[in-house]
């Protein structure tokens, strides 16, 4: 066990040396993290040296295409899957949103899929959307009280008819962090596929997908130190039975096959420099060899205890007071770093009391919509949401708690 060297994790991120950003604590975290300078200076070489078309015969060109090809091979030994599962789209929502079009296609009128309330609408919304075409869209419903998804709710709704399971690692609301393996092999053992929401779980440590058991994994490189693109693990036989999405002649190349868009090449390329970051992460802390793989749970681990220690007091704060309902888990081992409290003024109006304070946090739905109206709270007056991740201080989690006196 390695503690985080907080000062040389922030002299990774260039916005903690930006004028107008020192003063700031930075408590939005869960919208898009700050970009990590390695994933900056590829992006930047990138459009300097190499913005042509890749794969050509040409120096520039056959460098471009071996840095897109660099990034999608580190990330699957991070991942724990095959390079050809790794999948770049715009963005998580617009990955979602292309496979739901392509189990529609795939699907037949009365097989079922099941979807919770706990998710943001990225992993909900386009899925039950195929009810049009006559599938069964079933609710796995979180407890309105806590917000917590029990497996065993899941496993009532659970029959021969269904094909897929589509839940949150962790909800940007909830912040509890779901037994994403559990859940995979019960799923697995009824016949079904699952599709797995880490957008508010990687962040805070990028998770071994192989060992998950999941069909389909999900995130947001923006949210994981790097430029904004939607990263998708998907199984390969699963991949080669789903129609393909793209252009009738792409549809043998497993990284285009489920991005109509075209792939962004300059940030696909730069998502190398998460993996960069992640590597300069082990080697200031251990030292040692090993394989990428290996080394991914030591830095997950490192960050996931820094962000723990930090978040505790935060919630006994939250907890010990009576003019809020704190969302979610109230200890911090069982969740994210992403805090979300319902009071009788509009979470946008509190954040923007933050705000005053130089503290940067949000206030809304969220795209939780459906999440908030489960638990009872008015999505119109929404919830202020603070979030943070390994590279906050603990003095910015005093400054918060300090700020949330005055604002509250």
């Amino acid at each position: 066990m390695v503690d985080l060297d907080l000062a040389f994790v922030r002299k990774q991120f260039p916005a903690f040396e930006e004028p107008a950003l020192r003063e700031q604590a930075f408590f939005e975290n869960a919208g898009g993290s700050f970009t990590c300078r390695y994933a900056i200076w590829r992006l930047h070489r990138f459009y300097r040296e190499r913005k042509v078309q890749p794969y050509g015969p040409y120096p520039a060109s056959e460098a471009g295409g071996a840095e897109m090809d660099e990034a999608r091979r580190r990330l699957s030994r991070i991942l724990g899957v095959e390079e050809a599962e790794v999948v770049f789209g715009p963005s998580t929502s617009a990955n979602a949103y292309v496979l739901a079009q392509a189990f529609r296609q795939w699907l037949n009128p009365g097989q079922a899929i099941i979807v919770t309330d706990q998710d943001h609408e990225a992993n909900s919304g386009p899925w039950r959307r195929l009810a049009a075409d006559g599938i069964e869209v079933r609710e796995w419903k979180m407890d309105p009280v806590t917000g917590h998804l029990d497996p065993a709710d899941l496993a009532a709704l659970l029959d021969d008819d269904v094909r897929l399971v589509c839940f949150p690692h962790a909800s940007n609301i909830i912040g509890e962090i779901n037994p994403v393996a559990q859940i995979c092999a019960m799923v697995r053992r009824a016949g079904a596929l699952t599709c797995v929401d880490g957008v508010s779980y990687a962040p805070h440590g990028l998770p071994d997908v192989g060992r998950l058991g999941c069909d389909i994994y999900l995130f947001s490189t923006y949210k994981t130190y790097g430029p904004h693109q939607g990263l998708m693990v998907l199984n390969r036989a699963l991949a080669e039975r789903l129609p393909s999405q793209g252009h009738f002649f792409n549809g043998a190349d497993p990284g285009k096959r489920f991005n109509p868009a075209g792939p962004d090449h300059a940030q696909i390329a730069a998502c190398a420099g998460i993996v960069d970051y992640l590597d300069a992460l082990y080697g200031h802390h251990v030292k040692a060899g090993r394989d990428a793989h290996d080394r991914a749970p030591v830095v997950h681990d490192m960050m996931r205890r820094h962000e723990t220690v930090l978040l505790q007091p935060l919630l006994d704060y939250l907890a010990g007071r009576n003019d809020i309902r704190l969302i979610g888990p109230l200890r911090a081992t069982g969740r994210a770093p992403t805090v979300a409290v319902h009071h009788e003024r509009p979470g946008a109006e509190l954040a923007a009391g933050l705000a005053r304070h130089g503290v940067n946090a949000g206030g809304g739905d969220f795209y939780a919509v459906r999440a908030l109206a489960a638990l009872g709270i008015d999505p119109r007056h929404g919830v202020l949401r603070v979030s943070f991740l390994h590279y906050t201080s603990r003095d910015e989690v005093d400054r918060l708690i300090t700020a949330l006196d005055h604002v509250l």
